[in-house]
């Protein structure tokens, strides 16, 4: 039985060598140094090649780096008895947290509207807003989602948030399925995105949905690039019926250099950073699912193929 690790986009050595400290007795190797694919059984990988699990007969779990899988469930088939897990990490979800409040909050205060005078050498005095003012509309109330929103919540913004089943979560506004999304949206003055990306919300930034906001509100989107449509973000930014956009993840990274995001005056583009996996905690959880999966326990953290969450 062996380890192996796929990795594209990421450096596979500190990822051997943490598991390699935690797990002397088991065989890792770094994907294509493959001594025998018959003795693959675990597999721990992020945006692997298209198929590529299919060289190994007797795979039996497929364990994401991330707290998303569909870079996993887009790319390879689905077999039966093979279970797929993920990272939920609570650096992760105290990362985005703090992510998403430092957005909201230079919004709030207009911080790069005084950037911008200071550039221009402006002495030019604007508004603000307050939170008690403001409502905040979350998309996604998971793991991560619920944390920002109760947190949201607790420092005194007005909170909704929606998802695709009814979440009770202290101080915010629930709302649930496809039904609710208008009225979860509509009196919102900042919209956060921290869905999961799978086929139900894949595109769920589109004109259509994004029409049920009032004029003036700014989108925040930390979930995946996979869930904007990018040519309605920029229709409804150019017609000036968003204020804004700040946005971390787009449908191609790295963000080609011709793309209208990176000079559009209304967009904030940060390289998908908002919540960056630390391969020492991470590395703890995916060895503790190696020794369950020895031991013939349920695995920590799995996750549907077909639901892709």
């Amino acid at each position: 039985m062996s380890i192996l690790i796929i990795c594209n986009n990421k450096d596979s050595q500190p990822w051997a060598e943490a598991l390699r400290r935690q797990l002397p007795e088991a065989e890792i190797n770094i994907y294509p140094e493959v001594t025998d694919p018959e003795k693959v059984e675990y597999v721990v990988c992020w945006k692997p090649q298209a198929g590529v699990l299919d060289q190994f007969p007797k795979l039996k779990v497929v364990q994401s780096l991330g707290a998303g899988v569909e870079h996993i469930t887009r790319t390879q088939k689905e077999r039966p008895g093979v279970q797929l897990t993920r990272i939920v990490d609570p650096n992760l979800t105290v990362d985005m947290w703090e992510f998403v409040l430092a957005a909201i909050m230079q919004q709030l205060k207009q911080l790069p509207f005084y950037a911008d005078r200071q550039r221009e050498g402006k002495w030019q005095p604007g508004t603000y807003r307050r939170i008690k003012d403001t409502t905040i509309a979350v998309l996604g109330l998971g793991q991560i989602g619920s944390l920002v929103a109760e947190r949201l919540a607790g420092l005194g913004f007005q909170v909704k948030g929606w998802a695709r089943s009814q979440k009770e979560i202290d101080g915010v506004d629930c709302f649930a399925g496809w039904d609710a999304l208008a009225d979860c949206l509509h009196d919102a003055d900042f919209l956060v995105n921290i869905l999961p990306l799978t086929r139900t919300t894949e595109g769920i930034l589109n004109e259509k949905h994004l029409r049920y906001l009032k004029p003036g509100v700014f989108l925040i989107n930390v979930g995946r690039g996979g869930h904007q449509n990018e040519a309605d973000l920029l229709k409804l930014l150019n017609e000036n019926f968003l204020s804004g956009a700040f946005l971390d993840v787009f449908q191609t990274e790295p963000l080609p250099r011709e793309h209208p995001f990176w000079t559009h005056p209304k967009v904030i583009v940060t390289p998908h950073i908002a919540s960056l996996t630390d391969v020492q905690s991470a590395s703890r959880q995916i060895v503790e699912n190696y020794r369950r999966f020895r031991n013939g326990e349920p695995l920590l953290h799995t996750v549907s193929w077909e639901d892709e969450y």
